[in-house]
């Protein structure tokens, strides 16, 4: 059994998406980061850097326990144990890595910082609107380009890089995006919407 620790953020969301994916049994635990969660004893012994998710498997490698922080993390150790949205061809692969690998380093970093300016600072910050909306749009329009003609991240298969960037995409509004000018992403974004296990991982922890 898989319990997942997380939130209701595109990071969290990262993990419940693949876990509905993989059809892998997990049980929700809310960890309510606007409470302070993250910083209690119990979670920092699986997750040392107080951020969600974290996940702890019962039947991990040589099937003892495993515990396992960082989202990308999680969504390659649960990819290599179920063999299943990893690209097995070698350059598909790698387009896969470089992608997940741009979304961890920056497409959500950047956007986070966006969020935090339109909408959280306690005080209006005209600069760090302008600079992070800015890099959050110039990130966009890099996805936008990449996805002209294909289906997927990858090309004509889902992969953990659909999953991880997904639910940070799904923000846009918050981002100030208009999606009318990425129109590669929006008909990528409209295909991963109607997959039922996608809806199902965005609903986590809300539905549960």
């Amino acid at each position: 059994m898989i319990d997942l620790y997380t939130w209701g953020t595109p990071n969290g969301r990262k993990v419940s998406i693949m876990l509905e994916a993989c059809g892998l049994p997990y049980q929700v635990h809310n960890i309510d980061i606007g409470a302070g969660d993250q910083f209690k004893p119990d979670f920092l012994a699986i997750s040392p850097n107080n951020r969600i998710p974290a996940i702890t498997d019962s039947s991990g490698p040589d099937n003892l326990p495993v515990s396992i922080f960082e989202s990308g993390a999680i969504l390659l150790y649960l990819a290599e144990k179920t063999g299943q949205y990893l690209p097995a061809d070698p350059r598909q692969k790698i387009i896969c890595m470089e992608w997940l690998m741009w979304q961890m380093g920056g497409f959500g970093p950047m956007l986070g910082q966006a969020h935090h300016f339109n909408r959280f600072a306690k005080e209006d910050v005209p600069y760090g609107k302008q600079r992070y909306t800015g890099e959050a749009k110039r990130l966009w329009g890099v996805l936008d380009k990449h996805l002209t003609g294909k289906d997927y991240i990858c090309g004509t298969d889902l992969s953990i890089a659909d999953f991880a960037i997904y639910p940070w995409a799904c923000r846009y509004e918050w981002q100030t995006v208009d999606l009318a000018d990425f129109p590669a992403v929006h008909q990528w974004m409209q295909r991963l919407a109607a997959k039922d296990f996608i809806n199902k991982g965005m609903q986590v922890p809300d539905s549960r």
